[in-house]
């Protein structure tokens, strides 16, 4: 996979403008941050190491946060990953999302670090927001695997993704968790992404070509497939709707749906971001799902509307 990113156009001039994502920022990540502000590392932090496939690791361990077939009793190996390449003006975990924090690892480190995971008993590795990291992921699932990863491999994303780089993942990622966030222009206003629908819409189809529908153990947790995940929020019923339209009329009906309640307004925003999702809203994004047929739902409790629930990102194998 390494050898075929040159080849299918994620990087022009030499390897060192990035197009991996839908931005096309042109980048050389060996000298600046991209827009989802990945590179740029100084120089004696990368040593001899790959830019592209190198990336700041802010937390390692497991979480129990996940749906269900993800989480389990024993947790799942979540691996965060700075930089992003949306720019959510709600996004709880924005001390990584919009800033460089984190612990600078490269492909060969990152395999050690899925490893140690493994060893602590988690369902899985979590990928989470690996979209700028793919031919780093590409490079260090392989490695992993060779010295005996035997869990899947999740890729926990927003969906604002190109389908050549997912292609790219073929074989390497088991579970697509996607965010389909919008349908609508709602994606400029609250997440600066005009064309984020058109670019969303193909990835999730080409997550359900590689994957298929959720396939789960006599435990229950999830081995392949894909959960599609829609964060409802405040005054976007209309929102979740037709994102839940869209997925009946591609996807199979068996496809599990994640739709989470969970959003929290953690800055000073204008309504309706600044307040909590309503009971009322939540029920009617819930009945819209259950009137289109699908019986693959995961649903939460409004008290998962909280901060406590955001991790803390300065930590390793907790």
């Amino acid at each position: 996979q390494t050898e075929g990113i040159e080849s299918c156009g994620l990087f022009a001039n030499g390897g060192k403008s990035c197009r991996l994502c839908p931005l096309e920022c042109g980048v050389n990540r060996a000298e600046h941050a991209g827009v989802c502000g990945v590179g740029g590392f100084a120089a004696e932090s990368l040593g001899n190491r790959n830019p592209y496939e190198t990336a700041l690791i802010a937390r390692a361990a497991r979480h129990y946060c996940e749906e269900p077939p993800i989480s389990g009793a024993e947790g799942s190996g979540a691996i965060f990953f700075s930089g992003c390449n949306m720019g959510c003006v709600f996004c709880q975990n924005m001390d990584i999302s919009q800033s460089a924090k984190g612990v600078v690892k490269d492909a060969g480190e990152l395999a050690d670090i899925m490893l140690r995971l493994q060893e602590l008993g988690s369902n899985n590795i979590n990928l989470v927001t690996p979209a700028p990291h793919v031919r780093m992921i590409a490079k260090a699932v392989p490695l992993a695997r060779m010295r005996g990863l035997r869990i899947p491999i999740v890729y926990n994303t927003n969906a604002y993704e190109k389908v050549e780089a997912l292609r790219l993942m073929e074989g390497l990622v088991d579970i697509y968790l996607p965010d389909l966030k919008y349908v609508s222009s709602a994606a400029k206003k609250y997440s600066r992404r005009e064309d984020y629908f058109s670019a969303a819409a193909a990835a999730v189809r080409e997550m359900q070509r590689q994957c298929g529908v959720l396939q789960i153990d006599k435990n229950g947790i999830a081995k392949r497939g894909m959960i599609v995940r829609h964060l409802v929020l405040p005054g976007s019923v209309d929102e979740a709707r037709g994102v839940l339209d869209f997925i009946r009329e591609n996807l199979p009906l068996e496809t599990h749906i994640s739709l989470m309640s969970q959003y929290t307004p953690m800055f000073e925003l204008q309504p309706p971001l600044n307040r909590r999702l309503l009971k009322r809203e939540y029920k009617r994004a819930v009945d819209y799902a259950l009137s289109l047929g699908f019986e693959n739902i995961y649903t939460q409790s409004l008290s998962s509307a909280s901060a406590e629930f955001t991790p803390e990102f300065n930590g390793f194998f907790e």
